[in-house]
């Protein structure tokens, strides 16, 4: 096995996690706030969704999914389109809502299709390519790539948890 090899297996568990996470709910338990300033199920899908479709995008020299693919217009939220949900306020947590399962997983499998067909491109040496040399240690592709996984299982653990706390509810 290598790097790519191990970056593949763990987008793969992404796009696991995000199918778990949204299998069968309803509009309402997408939507559901536990208080006025928690995130959403359907929010942290899309949310950690879009992070992966702008920095994959970003680092591939692709145009994101989320506009090439027409899913800005299918979700027709009140956001900007290069919005990514980075730092959101409440009000803008609440704008994000989404009536069924299927167009969160539709996105987040069509931006892991994008991220796979990268990816197999790639080979190990790739990895450590500098890609941006503002932070000290300059970030490479590698840890860049890892970063995104390790946002993405953050936030798709989240959505699992208030999954189940909103289906107990």
């Amino acid at each position: 096995m290598n790097a790519i090899d191990i970056l593949l297996d763990g987008y793969g568990r992404v796009q696991e996690a995000v199918a778990q996470a949204a299998d069968g709910l309803d509009a309402d338990t997408l939507n559901h706030r536990l208080d006025r300033d928690a995130n959403t199920i359907a929010w942290l899908l899309w949310h950690l969704t879009r992070v992966q479709d702008d920095h994959v995008a970003d680092v591939a020299g692709a145009e994101q999914v989320w506009t090439a693919q027409g899913f800005a217009d299918r979700f027709a939220l009140s956001l900007p389109t290069d919005d990514t949900g980075f730092g959101h306020s409440s009000e803008q947590v609440a704008a994000v809502r989404v009536d069924s399962p299927t167009l969160l997983t539709e996105y987040h499998d069509a931006v892991y299709e994008q991220t796979v067909a990268y990816l197999e491109r790639l080979d190990d040496d790739d990895l450590d390519v500098v890609i941006d040399a503002m932070w000290d240690p300059p970030v490479t592709l590698g840890v860049r790539l890892v970063s995104v996984i390790a946002d993405d299982l953050q936030h798709a653990g989240q959505a699992a948890f208030l999954r189940g706390l909103v289906l107990r509810r």
